[in-house]
């Protein structure tokens, strides 16, 4: 079962309540989907420890439920 877009940015928002989201799929489907995620909390953080922060967000559906999600993330300029 595919998830759709406002069901990624809800559960961005909900872990990340100041975050700035904008997602896009890709191709159609409800599999594939780029975000960009804007938010103080990256502040500091390695870009990988800020996708980690989206990924654990995303509650284990990484994989599964959302295939692919191709991510550019960054703190507030």
């Amino acid at each position: 079962m595919a998830m759709d877009a406002g069901e990624i940015q809800s559960m961005i928002k909900e872990a990340l309540p100041d975050a700035h989201v904008e997602i896009r799929d890709l191709a159609g489907d409800g599999d594939h989907y780029a975000a960009v995620v804007i938010s103080e909390s990256f502040r500091g953080k390695s870009r990988v420890q800020q996708h980690q922060m989206v990924f654990k967000a995303l509650k284990g559906r990484m994989g599964g439920e959302l295939h692919a999600l191709a991510l550019q993330t960054s703190a507030p300029e």
